[in-house]
C-alpha cells in the first residue's frame, strides 16, 4: 500500500531544447527519473502523460541534469516553476546512468551520485578524476569545513552553531554543492564534450536541524533560507559552467512513503497477476528484441540454404570423377 505523501518538484534552470509548462499538475513521485531521462532525450518503458513537459528541440538535447533532493521540507521558495508531487516514494536516477554509461561508454561521460549524510558516493567516468578530492565521508566533511577556503567564512549562520554536530551536518552538505562547482569549474573543458553528464544529490542536513531544534524554531527558519539561496546559487553556478545548456532540478519532500507491508512470493501473488492480465497479453518487447530476432531468423535462413546446396550437390556427385577416394583408388587396382 502506497499512501500520498506531499512534496516540490521545481525547475531551477532549464535551456530552450527543453520546454516545462507552466501550470499546478501533479507529477507521480515514482516518475521523476522518468522525467530526467527524457529531457536528456533517452526513451522511457512507459509512455508520461504528463502536460508539464512538452516537446522540445530533438537534435539539442541539455549536456547535463542536475538533481537535488531536499528531505525535511515539502516545499522552498525557489524561483522557477514548480508541480506539486503526488504519492512521494524513493526514487533514484540508476536506470538513467546506466543508460549514460551504456550509449557514452567509449566518451566516459561525468555520472556522479551522492549522499553525503549516508556516506553514499558513487562515480563513473571522467567524475573519479575530476572529484577526487571531493569530501564524501563525515570526517572529511567536518574538516573541509574548517578549512580557509570553506564556505564558514562567507556564509551567514544567523543561529547556527559552529559547535553543533546537526548544524555541522547541514553546512557540510552546502559545502559540498561549493566545492562540486568550484571543482568542474577547473575541468570546464568536460562541460563541452559530446556526452551528457548527470548529478544526482541528495541533502538530509535541513530534516535534522527540524528534528533537533522544531520546524518552528529559528535555526530552522534560518536553515532553509540558507539552502534555498544556497541552491540558486549552485544552479546559476552549473547553468553558466555547461553554457546554459543543463536543467537543474529541485525535489523536496518532507519525508518519503514507503511501502508498508513487505513484499514475498507466494501463490496467492501469482493469481493476483492474472486477475490484472485478465486477457492473457504478451509483455512488452524492449528495443533489443528487433535486433536478435532478425540475428536468428537470418542465420536460420542461411544454415537452411547451406543444408540444401550441399544435400544437392553430394545428391548428384560422380563418385569416379568428383570423389578422390574413388579416382585414387581404380588407378591403384588398374596399376595392380
Amino acid at each position: 500500500f502506497l499512501g500520498v505523501c506531499g512534496g516540490e518538484f521545481s525547475i531551477l534552470r532549464s535551456p530552450q531544447s527543453v520546454v516545462f509548462r507552466d501550470g499546478s499538475w501533479p507529477i507521480p513521485g515514482e516518475r521523476i527519473p522518468d522525467v530526467a531521462a527524457l529531457t536528456m532525450g533517452f526513451s522511457v518503458e512507459e509512455d508520461l502523460p504528463w502536460p508539464g513537459l512538452g516537446v522540445g528541440d530533438l537534435f539539442h538535447r541539455p549536456q547535463a541534469t542536475v538533481l537535488v533532493t531536499v528531505k525535511g521540507v515539502d516545499k522552498l521558495p525557489l524561483k522557477g516553476l514548480s508541480y506539486p508531487i503526488e504519492n512521494a516514494v524513493p526514487f533514484s536516477l540508476d536506470s538513467v546512468a546506466n543508460a549514460i554509461h551504456t550509449l557514452f561508454s567509449e566518451e566516459m561521460p561525468v555520472v556522479l551520485q551522492l549522499a553525503p549524510s549516508e556516506e553514499r558516493v558513487y562515480m563513473v567516468g571522467k567524475a573519479n578524476a575530476v572529484f577526487e578530492d571531493l569530501s564524501v565521508t563525515l570526517r572529511q566533511l567536518r574538516n573541509r569545513l574548517f578549512q580557509d577556503s570553506s564556505i564558514l567564512s562567507s556564509l551567514p549562520l544567523s543561529s547556527l552553531s559552529r559547535n553543533n554536530e546537526v548544524d555541522l551536518l547541514f553546512l557540510s552538505e552546502l559545502q559540498v554543492l561549493h566545492d562540486i562547482a568550484s571543482l568542474l569549474s577547473r575541468h570546464k573543458h568536460l562541460a563541452k564534450d559530446h556526452s551528457p553528464d548527470l548529478y544526482s544529490l541528495e541533502l538530509s542536513g535541513l530534516e535534522e536541524v527540524g528534528k533537533r531544534y522544531g520546524e518552528d524554531s529559528q535555526q530552522f527558519k534560518d536553515a532553509s533560507q540558507i539552502l534555498v539561496d544556497s541552491l540558486q546559487k549552485f544552479a546559476d553556478e552549473m547553468f553558466n559552467l555547461y553554457g546554459g545548456n543543463a536543467v537543474v532540478e529541485v525535489v523536496a519532500v518532507k519525508e518519503f512513503n514507503s511501502p508498508l507491508s513487505r513484499k514475498t512470493r507466494s501463490i496467492l501473488q501469482a493469481s493476483q497477476s492474472n486477475k490484472e492480465n485478465p486477457y492473457n497479453l504478451a509483455y512488452a518487447y524492449n528495443y533489443d528484441y528487433s535486433v536478435i530476432f532478425n540475428i536468428v531468423l537470418w542465420m536460420m535462413i542461411g544454415l537452411a540454404l547451406a543444408v540444401i546446396v550441399i544435400s544437392y550437390n553430394l545428391w548428384n556427385m560422380d563418385p569416379g570423377y568428383d570423389s578422390i577416394i574413388y579416382r585414387m583408388t581404380n588407378q591403384k587396382i588398374r596399376m595392380d
